[in-house]
């Protein structure tokens, strides 16, 4: 696809985004709005490698310079930034039968917003550090790597609780699955990158087969192009090595797992 350089559509959403775990927060929910209610949207692929997001096109739309963004082009070009936020916004405008979500006068609401807003402060600052002392800084840090992969072993192992004897993280009986699943599911799927699987939690790996047997999950997962950090499991070679670095990092800090 050419490179972007400007707003392409005139009308509907637009979505500007990247295969992140952050970025399929966007493109899941608008492919469940797709199906419940027919919603289209246009996208465009944004190559953060290129600094694309940094274009003063871009910024125009989300100050932060980050992805995803949105654009509602039928409510007075409205920009949107943040996963969490287009989430929210998406659904208390086009979500009218709150098939995702749930009415504002619903303790659920809040309940969704507890768990949206632990996802926004701790899943994926501690995840996404993770990533980076185990993946990419240049200076392989035991001690980075130790602190962060642990933390997100700790916050993953709360998740695993609250998905013991419920089908989703929040609604009435076993739960429905809403926004508050979508806000994690990216972040679910791409933690072979620190070495980790669900083997671990199993509520959570039945939790997140149960919402990837969703096609809209399928298909958010698969938008702008094919993600290319590994899925859940296996473990590739690649991911089998970091797993050795952190857990040789876990040894030498005496790491042991504990939850909460």
């Amino acid at each position: 696809m050419a490179r972007p350089t400007s707003l392409i559509a005139t009308k509907g959403i637009e979505l500007l985004t990247l295969g992140t775990p952050n970025g399929f927060k966007a493109s899941i929910i608008l492919e469940e709005l797709k199906d419940a209610y027919g919603l289209q949207y246009t996208y465009q692929t944004i190559d953060i490698s290129k600094n694309i997001q940094k274009e003063p096109w871009f910024i125009a739309v989300n100050p932060n310079g980050r992805i995803p963004a949105i654009v509602d082009h039928d409510n007075g070009g409205l920009n949107v930034f943040e996963g969490n936020a287009i989430l929210g916004y998406l659904t208390r405008r086009y979500d009218t039968e709150n098939r995702f979500s749930f009415a504002v006068d619903d303790d659920d609401y809040t309940r969704a917003e507890s768990w949206i807003g632990w996802q926004h402060g701790g899943v994926g600052p501690m995840q996404g550090q993770a990533n980076h002392f185990v993946r990419y800084a240049k200076e392989k840090i035991p001690y980075g790597m130790f602190r962060y992969v642990g933390e997100t072993e700790r916050l993953y192992g709360i998740l695993d609780a609250q998905l013991k004897d419920r089908d989703f993280i929040v609604g009435p009986g076993r739960g429905k699955f809403s926004i508050a699943d979508i806000a994690l599911l990216g972040w679910a799927r791409v933690l072979p990158a620190v070495g980790l699987t669900m083997d671990q939690w199993p509520s959570l790996a039945a939790w997140y087969a149960r919402c990837l047997a969703r096609p809209a999950v399928q298909r958010g997962f698969k938008i702008p192009s094919e993600p290319q950090m590994s899925p859940v499991e296996p473990l590739s070679a690649d991911n089998l090595e970091y797993k050795k670095a952190v857990d040789a990092a876990k040894e030498k800090y005496d790491y042991k797992y504990t939850s909460p």
